[in-house]
């Protein structure tokens, strides 16, 4: 049973319902958001720190998943981080939770009809690669996508993007180049890598973290790949920033629980709340489009 209480929108209804869902959020504040968050497992506490913010349930708004999992409030928050508006989301949906792949991108797609164009997507992940601590950030260069489908499958609606996109430079290098530098700046433990997504909700066996490595995979977690397609399908410049909140299957000699990662989150949120604060304005910087819903 799919953890939807709606009926799934029919290909042709999700651009409507989409749009549905943005003027709803934007009748709701006076900002109009120019950067979209998405803030994963244990580190939706960002939110919070956002000026003259609005704070909206998922479950107000029109057609949106709730998100069942650990850690993740299932809140839309439109606030400001210095003078950049923003659309922050405290949690997500995964596909573990029994959504489709349509149902987990529907959220990146209400951000893009309110109007943004630049996404920061971040994520409580394993690390695979020994030379991430825990506690590490991690600055997402490039993903594989092993969830066994993909989020665009199916009739292609012209109005979100092209049939085909291309995903060479989804990750883009300029946010990555500012989030190091920031990173640098305010002393936090950085790092750069490849970000395996699988479905999950079973942690990973060390066999398959083994396999893993040997294909170039730094970290590995259960969300992220699917709205990151979902964004480059739309033209939205991605920044994607990893919270090594656990080491992978295998590394340690000890079991993975959930209170780990959101410990970790926890632990590292006053490093994670400056960088964040850093980087944005400077991804506003960046944005050549006008600040309007297209």
């Amino acid at each position: 049973m799919n953890a939807s209480t709606k009926a799934p929108a029919k290909p042709g209804q999700d651009f409507v319902r989409a749009e549905r869902a943005a003027k709803f959020i934007l009748s709701k504040t006076k900002l109009r958001p120019r950067i979209g968050l998405v803030l994963g497992s244990g580190l939706g506490a960002f939110a919070n720190e956002m000026a003259g913010a609005v704070r909206i349930d998922y479950s107000k708004i029109p057609h949106f998943p709730r998100s069942t999992a650990i850690g993740h409030a299932g809140r839309m928050v439109i606030g400001k981080v210095g003078d950049v508006p923003v659309a922050a989301m405290q949690g997500r949906v995964h596909l573990y939770e029994g959504y489709t792949p349509r149902e987990v991108i529907f959220p990146m797609r209400v951000m893009a009809r309110m109007g943004i164009r630049a996404a920061l997507l971040t994520n409580a992940a394993g690390g695979i690669n020994r030379e991430f601590k825990q506690g590490c950030l991690v600055v997402l260069r490039d993903h594989i996508n092993l969830q066994g489908t993909n989020p665009l499958i199916g009739p292609n609606d012209e109005r979100f993007g092209t049939r085909f996109p291309d995903m060479t430079q989804v990750y883009w290098k300029p946010y990555q180049d500012a989030a190091l530098e920031e990173g640098k700046r305010l002393g936090v433990e950085m790092g750069q890598g490849v970000y395996a997504g699988l479905t999950g909700p079973s942690y990973e066996t060390p066999a398959e973290i083994r396999y893993l490595r040997v294909i170039g995979a730094d970290l590995v977690g259960m969300s992220t790949v699917p709205e990151v397609i979902a964004a480059a399908h739309m033209g939205i410049r991605v920044l994607g920033i990893s919270c090594v909140t656990n080491m992978a299957a295998g590394i340690l000699d000890q079991p993975i629980t959930t209170e780990e990662v959101l410990e970790t989150g926890e632990r590292v949120k006053a490093d994670f709340v400056a960088l964040l604060r850093a980087v944005i304005p400077r991804m506003n910087e960046d944005l050549p489009w006008p600040n309007t819903t297209r």
